[in-house]
């Protein structure tokens, strides 16, 4: 078996739908998006569904789809055997612990509301969605 790349085109909303969901849903629900999320990553119950709030931000604002990594198994006959879909290489798990311990939790909770301010200012907006996209690394170093 060999590995073989498969382009996976991802279909969003078309960009009118998005810019619709943004004015009337999307800018108020994330302000109260990422504040449950900072809540629940204060606690250690909370933790794994506030990570995963965090993660999912820029899908709350804009309805941005998520990226993922596919790799296809083919055999010598060219029949394909499995398809495989995972989320990019990460960085080893303890030092995104160690990170998010020291510096993440409260990085990010200052970082998606000045990001969410922005947001609500059409001068800003630009700043604030690149912040948003960029949430969950500043959170947990995670790989978008």
């Amino acid at each position: 078996m060999n590995n073989t790349p498969v382009v996976v085109k991802q279909s969003a909303p078309p960009f009118l739908i998005r810019v619709l969901y943004f004015i009337f849903i999307g800018w108020w629900l994330t302000g109260l998006w990422i504040n449950v999320a900072w809540v629940l990553n204060a606690t250690i119950i909370g933790l794994p569904l506030g990570l995963l709030m965090i993660n999912r931000v820029p899908q709350v604002l804009t309805l941005k789809p998520m990226k993922q990594a596919v790799t296809a198994h083919v055999d010598k006959n060219g029949h394909l055997v499995n398809i495989r879909t995972t989320g990019l290489p990460q960085h080893h798990w303890l030092l995104r612990l160690i990170y998010f311990l020291i510096v993440g939790w409260w990085v990010s909770f200052l970082w998606a509301n000045v990001a969410w301010i922005l947001c609500i200012t059409i001068i800003g907006l630009p700043f604030g969605i690149m912040m948003f996209n960029m949430l969950p690394a500043v959170t947990t170093l995670m790989r978008t």
